[in-house]
């Protein structure tokens, strides 16, 4: 199983701009360049990134630091 390594707003973000840049297809250039949104989106709702897996990123445990007493 791949371990998740995306925090979840990073998840969000990673969603939101990918439809925006896959809307292209419907409204923008008659080109290809709307695939590029298919990548963070994808990533996005799986919650797991290659490159950060093979850089060792791990950014789901951001924003959780130490309590302290």
């Amino acid at each position: 199983m791949i371990q998740k390594n995306i925090h979840p707003y990073e998840r969000i973000a990673r969603v939101v701009i990918g439809l925006g840049v896959a809307s292209l297809a419907f409204w923008g250039p008659a080109n290809l360049w709307f695939l590029f949104g298919l990548v963070p989106v994808a990533t996005g709702l799986m919650g797991w990134c290659p490159p950060y897996s093979l850089l060792g990123i791990n950014t789901c445990k951001l924003g959780q630091g130490h309590k302290t007493e």
